[in-house]
């Protein structure tokens, strides 16, 4: 009977040597916290290689990561190091009670626009009974943030959302894609500038209009932040000189779309609330508020006809 096989002793020490050669997620994880001068966002950038809860990550710290995963790690890191937005990294972002697929096409979702959000399904509980169905429009839906919430969390909103970005379409698909079927199924993407994308038959039916549209004056271009300026897209950002150029064309037709006491919901600039106020009752607006975020600012307008 044969004898089972043994390591040899050099073989044990290369072995050995290898595995110490090798970093631990520890020293991984500790020398991102220093090149991003940022803990928190080097210990994500490891679930998101290891694809473990954090939980998880902490209880194998003294583990060595494959050769791969050492190298997507590092890349992740590098690539943030350098300016690139840390929810482009990551590649997706929570959003209220979903994950988002993010990158380049589109705005990167922001707190501000879940208190939109917030707004708008208010508009709706106040203008029908619980059961009752609805029609929603969000206009300029960039990653499908605002209409994928909207009929994540209230089943009887059934929403058209509109953008003249293709690429930005593209990201809301892949949003819509990570829905429940049946919230999915009632998320429609049409490709257009603002009204000009909707199917004229449902003028007059539409019970909430919803819009996070650019709010940035061209002067504001270049003082915003670089990871802003240099990766989010500048037509998601910039509406024109005065930086109201899309808010009043929302404002403006409206009236046409809207049904009866239905309710157009836009976000603002802190700053735009007095003239967003006066142009929507030029525009005939019998009811207009300004809703303030949870910081204080003045952050929605909400208008009905």
């Amino acid at each position: 009977m044969s004898s089972p096989m043994r390591s040899s002793p050099m073989n044990e020490r290369n072995s050995s040597a290898r595995r110490a050669e090798a970093p631990t997620w520890r020293a991984l994880v500790r020398a991102a916290a220093t090149a991003l001068d940022n803990m928190n966002e080097a210990l994500i950038l490891a679930e998101e290689t290891a694809d473990v809860p954090r939980a998880s990550l902490v209880l194998a710290f003294d583990s060595c990561p494959g050769a791969k995963a050492r190298a997507r790690f590092r890349a992740l890191v590098d690539a943030r190091r350098r300016g690139a937005p840390f929810q482009h990294v990551v590649g997706h972002w929570g959003f209220r009670t979903l994950d988002l697929v993010v990158d380049g096409r589109a705005l990167v979702p922001r707190p501000e626009t879940e208190f939109t959000v917030e707004v708008a399904l208010a508009a709706l509980a106040a203008r029908r009974s619980p059961a009752a169905q609805v029609l929603g429009v969000d206009l300029g839906t960039g990653s499908g943030a605002i209409a994928c919430s909207l009929v994540a969390e209230l089943a009887t909103v059934s929403v058209v959302a509109t953008d003249c970005s293709p690429g930005a379409l593209e990201v809301a698909a892949a949003n819509r894609a990570r829905l429940d079927p049946a919230d999915a199924s009632r998320l429609e993407l049409r490709l257009g500038d603002w009204y000009g994308a909707l199917d004229p038959a449902i003028a007059g039916h539409i019970d909430l209009i919803v819009a996070n549209p650019p709010y940035l004056a061209a002067s504001e271009w270049h003082g915003l932040d670089p990871v802003v300026r240099d990766h989010d897209p500048a037509h998601a950002l910039v509406a024109g000189p005065s930086g109201r150029e899309a808010i009043e064309e929302i404002l403006r037709g409206a009236p046409v779309w809207l049904s009866n006491d239905a309710a157009v919901v836009v976000e603002i600039a802190p700053h735009q609330a007095r003239e967003a106020v006066a142009f929507a009752s030029r525009c005939g607006a019998r009811k207009i508020e300004v809703r303030r975020d949870l910081a204080g600012r003045d952050r929605v307008i909400v208008a009905r006809w």
